[in-house]
């Protein structure tokens, strides 16, 4: 499983030029589902990204996490940040999730994540997604479940 964690002050996300979510303060996830993820992926996700210390204390040092500042999670799923880009000029995505399996993973993350305490909006999972941020700082974090374990 592999993750972008933004730190914002503002995220949204349009369908067919409709709002369809948006947060302020907050992280923009873009979450991608691999094919073999298991729940201890998913844990590991859940676990990092509400407990990530990103955000930055009254000394001006990233101490505090989305859930210590009130923040919320915008989580969008991108199986695109499963594309092997080694060989060639075009990612292949073979290493991505089925979607009704990624969907799954996705929706049980954005579950667990409401568990923590932290208010989670959601894209539309396989849409066409327009999604708008500002990045505060920027603050750009990648995370992959796989290099952990």
């Amino acid at each position: 499983m592999r993750a972008v964690v933004q730190r914002v002050s503002q995220a949204s996300v349009s369908v067919d030029g409709s709002l369809v979510s948006q947060i302020k303060k907050g992280h923009l996830v873009l979450l991608g589902v691999e094919d073999g993820d298991t729940i201890k992926d998913l844990e590991y996700m859940v676990d990092k990204i509400t407990k990530l210390r990103i955000f930055e204390d009254d000394q001006e040092k990233m101490n505090l996490s989305v859930k210590d500042v009130g923040g919320e999670l915008l989580v969008v799923s991108q199986f695109t940040l499963c594309g092997d880009c080694r060989k060639g000029r075009r990612p292949n995505f073979s290493s991505a999730a089925r979607p009704e399996e990624a969907e799954l993973l996705y929706e049980e993350f954005c579950r667990m994540a409401e568990e923590q305490g932290i208010p989670v909006k959601k894209g539309v999972f396989r849409a066409y997604m327009e999604v708008s941020l500002i990045n505060d700082g920027p603050v750009t974090i990648l995370l992959d479940s796989r290099r952990t374990f």
